[in-house]
């Protein structure tokens, strides 16, 4: 009888095309996969809670899979570590768990976190894991700006056009936006589930509110008109990390 496992993860997404298993390029799904079977001879399928995108980062990834080989939570750990080493993925956590878990569909939160440098000068030891915004910004109002985001709406404005959730509507349980230090913001933000690009696009819209581009009235005419085109635009992938899974 196979055991459910539920496994922690955190990974540099830069060397990857994404979570999900591509047939282009590297996967993360797909080396965590190719991990297991190495030290188990099983082909498993590799759930996670969330589908990152190419070059997005996490250090709270969750997912789950089946597996007959009988292991102790270290030892499942270590032995999927081991076969990962070549790559910027490591598994935090391993632990067996019942069979109606479902690392995506149990999932009661998650939690984003992106990072934004506005250093005058390239922030040099964490390329690719910051957005170089380069111009100031104001914390301050970027994160009374976000607050227009909170609750139940329609966020056709903020979604991507390639998304294929069935409605725009979504919950935002919290956002915040601080100054961590004179030269990098923070934004946290959670809700169960999110649309494709949706924190990304978040970010950029904010980002134009906290350099005055934008008043927050025009945040908030943004979300009203239910466009795309009338949003901000879409901040790159690098600065953002999925950070928590709540169950």
């Amino acid at each position: 009888m196979k055991q459910r496992w539920r496994i922690t993860i955190e990974y540099d997404g830069s060397e990857f095309f994404g979570w999900q298993r591509q047939q282009n390029g590297l996967s993360v799904q797909q080396v965590l996969e190719q991990a297991i079977f190495q030290f188990s001879s099983e082909k498993v399928l590799v759930q996670g809670a969330g589908r990152t995108d190419s070059g997005v980062h996490a250090i709270g990834q969750v997912a789950h899979f089946d597996l007959v080989r009988p292991l102790s939570n270290h030892k499942m750990r270590a032995a999927i570590n081991h076969f990962l080493k070549p790559y910027a993925v490591g598994v935090l956590k391993a632990e067996a768990v019942a069979q109606n878990f479902h690392a995506r569909f149990s999932a009661k939160a998650r939690t984003y976190l992106y990072r934004i440098s506005t250093r005058p000068t390239q922030a040099v030891l964490e390329r690719g894991k910051v957005w170089h915004h380069r111009r100031p910004l104001d914390a301050v109002i970027m994160h009374q700006a976000g607050q227009i985001f909170l609750g139940t709406h329609d966020f056709t404005s903020f979604r991507a056009q390639e998304c294929q959730a069935k409605s725009p509507i979504k919950t935002i349980d919290a956002l915040s936006v601080k100054a961590k230090n004179p030269h990098e913001i923070e934004i946290c933000i959670s809700a169960r589930s999110f649309l494709h690009h949706q924190v990304r696009n978040f970010v950029g819209s904010l980002a134009w509110v906290g350099r005055g581009k934008w008043q927050i009235a025009d945040l908030e005419t943004a979300l009203l008109q239910k466009n795309r085109a009338a949003a901000g635009p879409t901040a790159p992938p690098y600065g953002l990390y999925l950070t928590k899974v709540s169950y």
